[in-house]
């Protein structure tokens, strides 16, 4: 983060500002964009520092998403207001894999109205080709002032 408070372009893919790891700490919702494209509204589940994000059919829209290397996520504060901008290195989860067999029941337990168990959600998740994203925060940040004041 620069020293005014805004935008850096040099953050240290080990070490995350405190702003943004408390923020993503707190998320339930996350606004993400990508391609260049609008945001869109997701639910997300806070895991190891990152967001995890399930897209596909049945589930939530964030067109492209699946299919980047990077996005914009923005995140709210305890006020309801936007507090932080960040860059997001995207990694897809993949069925078969030790991080979809860890993570993919944690999100499914998370998903609120959801019918069935967890594990048939996975298992329609498999089936339906939904994407299981990790969103890790890197590269530049945005807070403050140096915010948009437009709505997402």
């Amino acid at each position: 983060m620069g020293e005014d408070g805004g935008v850096s372009d040099e953050v240290d893919e080990r070490v995350t500002p405190p702003l943004v790891d408390e923020a993503v700490k707190k998320a339930a919702v996350c606004w993400v964009s990508s391609g260049g494209g609008p945001a869109y509204a997701l639910w997300c589940l806070p895991l190891d520092g990152t967001l995890l994000v399930v897209t596909g059919p049945g589930e939530q829209a964030a067109p492209g998403l699946a299919d980047s290397e990077t996005a914009e996520v923005t995140l709210r504060g305890d006020h309801g207001g936007r507090i932080v901008t960040w860059s997001a290195r995207v990694t897809r989860l993949r069925p078969g894999t030790e991080e979809w067999d860890t993570a993919a029941p944690l999100v499914a337990a998370k998903r609120l109205n959801a019918s069935g168990a967890a594990v048939e959600l996975v298992e329609r998740w498999v089936a339906q080709g939904c994407a299981l994203n990790r969103l890790a925060p890197v590269g530049a940040v945005v807070t403050g002032a140096d915010l948009p004041d437009g709505s997402l």
